[in-house]
């Protein structure tokens, strides 16, 4: 059985179930998911977008279809008694599968962790109580686990498995008088409400110093693209700006530095060598809560991975359009401080153990079924 919650989670779980047809043959798969993890042959108890949740308001609304959820998985644990349940994310939710599946002797294997490194870190001792393998995907994450006595195995990124990292645009050529910019505000309602006003101004501003600057917005095809149209269209000095509706990948290779959206797509933009700025704006009583419960010192997972603030990161009342233009054109600037930055970037994808993160996670798939026989035999 296999439970993917959220998007993410459903195409990652659609690799991974390639990989264990790839290793185990006839498989019966089933589970939670979304259109990849049906593509892939995986039976579909609920599908993931009746889940899919963001806020404590729309958690709420959604709850009964979460308890139908519940109910329906928990019948089938039971019915069909699988040899391995596979957590993909999503733990509100998976915490609760992974205790029923406990009291009944399933094996529990957990593949990308709850980022419990960073805030509530006490559902390790959950996590500790309920799961025999936890397979991370950062490389902090296992040192983590460790620490806390919790059986792990680093698999790498799964990003390296549908991306190919390759050489952006010649940072020399054309950035020096003709820079073009990348404006990413992320890929929810909100967060382009909040940041990208600030981006476009911010965009105003540095054609003030680079007057042929070219800049390109990303319209993510989860986003309303009329209520970003509208936001460019009062910035009437940005009336050339390029509107991007394809993959970010394509953007990628157009464009000499990145302004986004905390979030994965920064780490993808690093895997291409993009120097980038993390911008992150929440409500006031968000960032509140969040400064008392988040434990790290940086919140881009490029930095994270690396331990260090090689990324410029404008949070909260700093992510200004004054600070945002100020901090780009400083880079753009300082050839040699870009060019250090793009030269660490390039550590990253080792860092990250390389692509085949699918196939470890279900190499140690059939690892945890293989011991729970032959614990059972004895």
């Amino acid at each position: 059985m296999i439970i993917a919650g959220e998007a993410s989670g459903d195409m990652h779980g659609a690799k991974l179930a390639q990989s264990l047809k790839q290793l185990g043959g006839d498989l019966l798969l089933f589970g939670i998911g979304g259109n990849a993890m049906r593509a892939e042959g995986v039976d579909l108890l609920v599908d993931a977008r009746n889940l899919a949740v963001v806020g404590i308001t729309e958690a709420l609304g959604k709850l009964p279809t979460i308890r139908r959820a519940l109910g329906i998985v928990r019948k089938a644990l039971v019915r069909i008694r699988p040899q391995l349940l596979i957590l993909i994310d999503f733990p509100d939710f998976n915490f609760r599968v992974a205790a029923m599946a406990k009291r009944i002797g399933i094996p529990i294997l957990y593949y990308i962790s709850p980022q419990i490194w960073a805030w509530r870190q006490g559902r390790v001792k959950t996590i500790k109580r309920l799961v025999d393998h936890m397979a991370v995907i950062l490389p902090f994450e296992a040192p983590f686990y460790r620490k806390h006595g919790v059986p792990v195995t680093f698999v790498g990124h799964p990003l390296l498995d549908r991306i190919q990292p390759k050489s952006t645009v010649d940072s020399k050529s054309s950035m020096a008088k003709a820079p073009t910019i990348g404006l990413l505000p992320g890929s929810r309602g909100k967060e382009v409400s909040t940041l990208l006003p600030a981006m476009l101004q911010a965009a105003g501003i540095i054609r003030q110093t680079f007057p042929s600057a070219r800049f390109m917005v990303s319209c993510a095809d989860s986003i309303d693209a009329d209520r970003v149209f509208g936001l460019v269209r009062e910035q009437p000095m940005l009336a050339d700006i390029d509107i991007v509706n394809g993959p970010v990948s394509e953007m990628f290779q157009k464009i000499h530095l990145l302004v986004a959206a905390s979030g994965t797509v920064t780490l993808e933009a690093a895997l291409h060598g993009i120097p980038l700025v993390i911008v992150y704006k929440v409500s006031p009583l968000s960032y509140w809560l969040g400064k008392r419960l988040i434990k790290i010192k940086h919140i881009g997972i490029v930095n994270l991975i690396i331990q260090k603030g090689l990324l410029p990161e404008l949070i909260q009342g700093d992510a200004s359009p004054h600070k945002i233009a100020a901090t780009v054109v400083g880079l753009l600037k300082d050839q040699r401080q870009f060019n250090q930055i793009r030269s660490e970037l390039l550590r990253v994808q080792n860092l990250l153990g390389g692509a085949g993160a699918s196939n470890r996670v279900a190499r140690l798939a059939f690892d945890l079924i293989a011991r729970a026989k032959s614990s059972n035999d004895e």
